[in-house]
């Protein structure tokens, strides 16, 4: 935990003003949600290591004189959040009911981790996130990431690569090697380290850890060929011989690498690479992580996480996200020497929701949606319906003002009011 001087107050101030600029221009909106959850929350998030690095805040009162009287272990109810996923999932279990569907929301706050500080990471640091609940299509992960790398080339930082993999693609991978299905979760965070500790401190993990030794000795095998990423993803594809309930994981990355390498801005690029694990167990599906030569690891990551609302709410809900590590990303804008050049207000925009019929329709669909923001709408894209009226209606009573579509062979959209529909 550290104070920060003023100088540094005014780049943090004008960088979040343009990040949030951006993300109000993909449609998303404000959120927020308390610094202190249950500690039950906390520990049953599948948040990985970083349950094990929770501020705990004490009982108070009669709880706490209760629980030491009877000599309990248990002095803690509350702890201070290790992410803004975790609450995220809370808050629309709590209050689906008055949200928009799907949510599209901008979280930056603080969180806490009780970790050993280094550059660019604290015990308390600022994360920057968007997230869509309700929504289970790649238009989601799509829009995720240009909306993200938007944000950061608006801010001057270059050079940007997306690393994209899927979890259940990782999962094929530790069948193919033999990981017994109940410890998997044990060979990811192993694998999760290849960055910090190299390929023979992964193995070393895994082998002191007790896993079958010829399903080490068949991962050490692919482990080069993965690092070095020699092998594509129609090749790995090849090599694992996913089932047909794997299949659809591949065939969808493959969908989401092509769409989003036409549209990245800047030099940009997007690359599959089979090592990107993300620690966290809560991941479902799609991953991401953003790296820039401007700074040793990644700047911002993140993936979906399908099943999280599901165990608070009692129904699956589809979600994915994308946090910018804000700290780091200050640390890039602060060593350049330059503010961030500040986002236009979106005040007095038209708010559109652009209805999408399918993921087939989104390379004709993304470049429309971007010229309508490069006139000053504000523009969301959204999967159409069965009941669209019923969309429509709810989409005026969130705040929107037209819907586009696009018609059959062209290329421009067409923009209609929804007053007049809804």
């Amino acid at each position: 935990m550290r104070d920060v001087l003023p100088d540094e107050v005014e780049l943090r101030d004008a960088a979040a003003q343009a990040i949030i600029g951006v993300y109000r221009s993909h449609g998303f909106r404000r959120i927020e949600t308390p610094a202190l959850e249950h500690l039950r929350l906390l520990l049953g998030s599948e948040g990985g290591e970083n349950e094990k690095l929770i501020f705990k805040v004490m009982k108070r009162g009669e709880d706490l004189d209760s629980a030491l009287a009877r000599g309990a272990h248990d002095l803690a109810d509350l702890g201070l959040r290790f992410d803004l996923t975790v609450p995220l999932a809370r808050y629309y279990a709590e209050n689906h009911a008055r949200l928009p569907d799907p949510l599209k929301a901008i979280q930056i706050g603080p969180v806490w981790r009780a970790e050993r500080p280094q550059k660019g990471r604290y015990r308390q640091f600022t994360q920057c996130d968007i997230d869509v609940l309700g929504e289970g299509g790649i238009v989601v992960e799509v829009e995720l990431i240009l909306a993200t790398c938007e944000a950061l080339a608006g801010l001057g930082v270059t050079g940007l690569t997306v690393r994209v993999n899927d979890r259940r693609i990782l999962t094929c991978i530790a069948r193919h090697c033999g990981f017994a299905a109940d410890r998997q979760s044990g060979f990811f965070i192993a694998f999760d380290k290849l960055d910090k500790i190299g390929a023979e401190g992964v193995l070393g993990e895994l082998r002191d850890a007790g896993h079958d030794p010829a399903a080490i000795a068949r991962f050490e095998s692919l482990l080069p060929v993965l690092q070095k990423r020699e092998m594509s993803l129609d090749s790995l594809t090849r090599t694992l011989a996913p089932a047909t309930d794997e299949a659809p994981a591949f065939e969808a990355l493959a969908t989401l690498l092509r769409v989003v390498a036409a549209e990245l801005p800047g030099g940009a690029r997007a690359d599959f690479d089979p090592t990107l694990v993300r620690g966290m167990g809560y991941y479902t599906g799609t991953i991401f992580e953003i790296v820039s030569p401007a700074f040793p690891s990644s700047i911002a990551g993140g993936g979906r996480y399908d099943r999280m609302v599901g165990r608070l709410l009692g129904r699956d809900v589809p979600a994915c996200g994308f946090s910018i590590g804000f700290e780091r990303l200050i640390a890039i804008l602060g060593e350049g020497g330059g503010a961030p050049r500040v986002a236009a207000s979106h005040a007095g925009r038209r708010r559109i929701a652009f209805l999408v019929d399918d993921d087939a329709a989104l390379p004709r669909a993304l470049p429309a949606a971007r010229a309508l923001r490069g006139a000053g709408d504000v523009v969301s894209l959204e999967r159409r319906r069965k009941n669209t009226r019923k969309q429509l209606d709810e989409l005026h009573g969130h705040g929107f003002s037209d819907y586009a579509t696009l018609e059959a062979g062209a290329d421009a959209a067409v923009v209609k009011p929804l007053r007049s529909e809804a």
